[in-house]
């Protein structure tokens, strides 16, 4: 999802205008609206400051679309992967992997760990 499309999702779904999010932000609420229509690319400043008023990662609204983030159940995984810190180190690896080959590879681990007794 782009970033234009990424900070409108963000504020309808608090129910906010573009000038609440102006005022949250300290930007106007025409450079708001120009951002949410792509006319204008964020700074690193912008960023933070969407960031910010939103308690989102800055990685959240610069992602690209990452194949697999696409997918609810997909994502889902993949934030296991993320924060289940016996599975992190696969996390990175699983970039461009397909919903079966992210479910094999958890399974795998779980089944690996259950045979060596070792709890999650």
């Amino acid at each position: 999802m782009a970033f234009k499309d990424k900070i409108k999702e963000l504020r309808l779904a608090r129910n906010l205008t573009q000038e609440e999010v102006a005022r949250g932000t300290g930007l106007s609420a025409s450079s708001v609206g120009m951002y949410e229509q792509g006319r204008r690319k964020p700074s690193f400043e912008v960023l933070e400051a969407f960031a910010d008023f939103f308690n989102v990662d800055m990685n959240t609204l610069t992602a690209k679309d990452q194949g697999y983030y696409n997918d609810p159940e997909i994502a889902a995984m993949a934030e296991e992967l993320r924060t289940n810190p016996k599975m992190r180190i696969l996390f990175d690896a699983s970039k461009d992997l397909n919903k079966q080959d992210i479910d094999f590879a958890i399974n795998m681990i779980k089944e690996l760990k259950k045979k060596e007794g070792i709890d999650d």
